[in-house]
């Protein structure tokens, strides 16, 4: 099956294709305030984008589109979101908290009425503010089996995205509809009113799952795998879909720069485009390894951010509301706990930079008994090491959203007959797993060997638990504080 672009004949690429337009553009640029987009693809991980050195994404050129955007602004090179699950990530987003600081580690719970989003803090200064594309969770999940929980939520106001929104809309991109994502972007800006500058979220459904059957071009012998991965036949060609969808992405993405080009909207328009968590591939999305919370971040800001950048300083998806409202002269009233790097996007010295980002796991749909359904794990990144918590060491690992597909059953295939080896069997079927987990990224990038207990590093992995702890203290979180745990362990001995 081809893509829905190369079956329409469409391939966006920025400054090269142009699209019908729409006569009403009453978006344009009249205001002093820039306008600014958000795009966030779905289940996307770092380094999937070819600005940042994927192999296999240059050899097929997966993000023609995207990396062109980023010779344009700045790439980061250390974003991570604070959950691996996009509903409690894309909720982290908006309102600049925690997911546990504001009670949404639950798949799909959202934010209480009292609870601040960015975007009610632009149109309360003047911006329109529309939210489009992917099911954004942000109202919680329609529940068409008990109609009681709908009715719970929309009565204690946490279902007011019609409230917040001048424009709320839902929109799937996956087959034959993203060929259709310029002409409904232009459709969303024809009601900008006149003179007044706009926000707009956009979300494509790509690369989530269910990928599309085709993988044109991308031969899955050809790929290189990552070494934490088995190397089976169907799990190749289960990556070469992921790449696939990532490519139909990066196409929308390009359609969508194409029309703020058309609308000459390019110049005062500030675009951020971010991965929501990470991949649901293996040790991907649903695990607090660094494939499930380590994204994609490009932003451009022309006359502001320095064109074909990078930076490596540690970012948050908690950070993303207070630099956008930063970069507009407005901030919030009640305190959150993401900071604002917009100092450190504007080429400044940030004398409040991060030194850690922290990420939770909680209940995200399917067994209780099984990761993929109920995991509680917390985690610390510094500029060199990773350490996660599991309070839950003893629960049956199994691959968000991979446990029904063809990639995932051979791999327990091979399990069963005995065709793996220790290292990858240690990674999907251990008896139990670490309580502790540590890892050097700076010489094991793909966090292959567990640092935990080491006696020379002791107090790098001190440092961390107190660094997660202090999170964990200030965000009022429910689980117990890993001193606390090895304390009664310690007891028992």
């Amino acid at each position: 099956m081809q893509s829905s672009f190369i079956k329409a004949g469409i391939f966006p690429l920025l400054s090269t294709v142009a699209f019908p337009l729409i006569a009403n553009t009453y978006a344009k640029e009249t205001t002093d305030k820039p306008n600014i987009i958000l795009i966030l693809s779905d289940d996307h991980s770092y380094p999937h984008l070819g600005c940042y050195g994927d192999a296999n994404v240059l050899k097929y050129n997966i993000t023609p589109n995207l990396d062109a955007f980023a010779k344009q602004g700045v790439r980061f090179e250390r974003a991570y979101t604070t959950a691996p699950q996009s509903a409690p990530s894309r909720t982290s987003i908006f309102t600049g908290c925690s997911p546990v600081s504001i009670d949404v580690t639950r798949f799909a719970e959202p934010a209480r009425k009292d609870v601040p989003f960015f975007t009610d803090v632009l149109r309360k200064s003047g911006y329109w503010v529309g939210l489009d594309g992917r099911n954004h969770h942000l109202d919680g999940t329609e529940d068409d089996k008990n109609p009681m929980i709908n009715e719970v939520l929309a009565k204690e106001g946490m279902r007011s995205l019609d409230l917040r929104f001048d424009h709320v809309a839902k929109y799937n991109t996956k087959g034959a509809h993203l060929a259709e994502v310029p002409q409904r972007v232009n459709s969303i800006l024809d009601e900008v009113p006149k003179g007044k500058p706009f926000f707009l979220y956009f979300g494509f459904n790509q690369p989530h799952r269910k990928f599309e059957d085709g993988y044109e071009e991308i031969n899955p012998d050809q790929l290189v795998l990552p070494p934490d991965f088995p190397d089976l036949p169907e799990v190749r060609k289960d990556y070469a879909r992921y790449l696939s969808d990532v490519r139909d992405m990066d196409g929308g993405f390009g359609a969508i720069m194409k029309v703020l080009e058309d609308r000459k909207l390019t110049k005062n328009t500030i675009v951020i485009f971010m991965g929501d968590n990470g991949e649901s591939l293996l040790r991907g999305k649903g695990t607090l390894h660094s494939r499930g919370i380590h994204v994609p971040l490009i932003i451009r800001f022309p006359g502001v951010t320095k064109p074909n950048s990078s930076i490596k300083t540690l970012v948050s998806g908690e950070d993303l509301a207070p630099t956008i409202l930063d970069l507009v002269g407005l901030s919030f009233e009640k305190a959150i706990t993401g900071r604002s790097f917009s100092n450190t996007l504007k080429g400044i010295e940030d004398q409040n930079k991060r030194e850690y980002v922290f990420a939770e796991r909680g209940w995200h749909s399917g067994p209780l008994t099984r990761t993929d359904g109920f995991d509680l794990s917390r985690s610390v990144t510094s500029d060199r090491y990773h350490f996660i918590y599991n309070a839950l060491p003893k629960q049956e690992f199994a691959q968000v959203d991979m446990v029904k597909t063809e990639a995932w059953e051979e791999v327990v295939k091979a399990h069963s007959e005995k065709r793996l080896s220790e290292l990858i069997e240690s990674f999907y079927f251990y008896k139990e797993r670490s309580l502790f987990e540590l890892y050097d990224l700076e010489n094991d990038p793909f966090e292959s060997n567990n640092l935990s207990g080491q006696k020379e590093y002791k107090e790098i992995e001190k440092a961390l638990r107190d660094e997660i702890e202090k999170k964990m203290l200030v965000d009022h979180d429910f689980l117990p504080l890993p001193s606390h745990i090895i304390d009664n362990n310690k007891n028992k001995k």
